[in-house]
């Protein structure tokens, strides 16, 4: 590799705040490059880097890092000793694990992105990142991802595209400075009624997926822009029904009653619930029934309701109707329902 290319990039000498060595095919990185202190960017992409030299942790002002398209199998640990690092950038290596040390020591991290990699998992110390606003995992293998990353307060983009994610913690709801959640191309079929509590959330990228139906309080969202095409969605198609005999459990006969004392302030039963750690757990549980609000434990009607999103919000192409998840609580509640509610018909 020619020498002259390299001396003329450093010759800024200790006051250089800004280096680009992209494209020059590095195997490792120039000496003296740790003498630069006052570097605040450092742009290594499009190289063969695969590790970082202890000397790194002295350039202690850097802010933007970018080591995308190179070919680390995992996050540098030298990393974490870098703690004015604001922007990291690892895109399109071959990581297969994030080192738990990592997030303890990247605290000021306000965007991570780790999109084209070949990540299975994430681990729960990804809360440590306090302070990230931005998290791109785009293109990876991603199962699933740990309740603890709902603990970053600070988020406002989500990028979990092209993976193999099946579900989403319940936890999700917390994330309530999140605006734009990307789950496009994954294997979900049932969203979480947590991720109608994402108050700040604008823009929502379900495609291609495997979801038929959406959250009870998905209507209740004030998103601007909503895709889902590629998934099989509840189309309205009305169907003769065979009504059952209701049988009701002795244990939802006694929920019912309880949770009808309960909203009738039963100052007793409050005190006596309170005490009854068992009692609690079973009871938090709780439905309400959408026709006449009265609570009930266990899902007794499952119906879906067509709510017309198309004035609202920017969605897929032919997205008019966007189908809901309502609950009753018995069959004569849906003999009394209105013309927009359907029964789910089960093949």
């Amino acid at each position: 590799m020619p020498e002259w290319p390299l001396l003329r990039a450093l010759r800024g000498g200790h006051a250089t705040r800004s280096l680009s060595l992209t494209g020059r095919r590095l195997c490792r990185l120039p000496w003296g490059l740790a003498k630069m202190r006052a570097l605040e960017c450092l742009d290594l992409r499009n190289n063969r880097l695969c590790r970082l030299p202890p000397d790194m942790e002295a350039l202690g002002r850097l802010k933007v890092l970018n080591l995308g398209n190179n070919i680390f199998e995992e996050i540098p640990e030298q990393l974490m000793c870098l703690k004015s690092l604001q922007k990291l950038h690892l895109f399109g290596n071959k990581i297969t694990r994030m080192s738990p040390l990592i997030c303890g020591g990247l605290q000021n991290l306000v965007l991570l992105n780790l999109n084209n990699n070949l990540l299975s998992h994430l681990p729960p110390e990804i809360h440590r990142l306090e302070n990230l606003e931005c998290l791109s995992l785009n293109n990876n293998q991603l199962r699933s991802i740990p309740r603890e990353l709902c603990s970053l307060q600070k988020l406002c983009e989500l990028h979990l595209s092209h993976n193999s994610l099946t579900a989403l913690p319940e936890e999700i709801g917390h994330l309530t400075e999140l605006k734009i959640l990307s789950l496009s191309r994954n294997q979900i079929e049932e969203l979480p009624e947590g991720i109608c509590k994402m108050v700040s959330l604008r823009v929502l990228d379900l495609a291609g997926n495997n979801i038929q139906i959406f959250p009870i309080a998905m209507q209740d969202l004030e998103l601007v822009e909503l895709y889902c095409e590629g998934n099989p969605l509840l189309q309205r198609h009305p169907v003769s029904a065979i009504q059952e005999e209701e049988v009701l459990t002795l244990k939802e006969i006694t929920a019912r009653f309880i949770l009808a004392q309960l909203k009738s302030d039963n100052l007793s039963l409050h005190r006596a619930i309170k005490q009854n750690a068992e009692a609690q757990n079973i009871l938090s549980q709780q439905r309400e029934c959408a026709q006449c609000g009265c609570s009930f434990l266990n899902i007794w009607l499952e119906c879906v309701q067509f709510v017309d999103v198309k004035q609202r919000m920017k969605t897929s192409r032919n997205l008019h109707l966007l189908p809901v998840r309502i609950l009753l609580c018995s069959y004569q509640c849906f003999n009394r329902h209105d013309d927009g509610l359907f029964g789910i018909a089960v093949p």
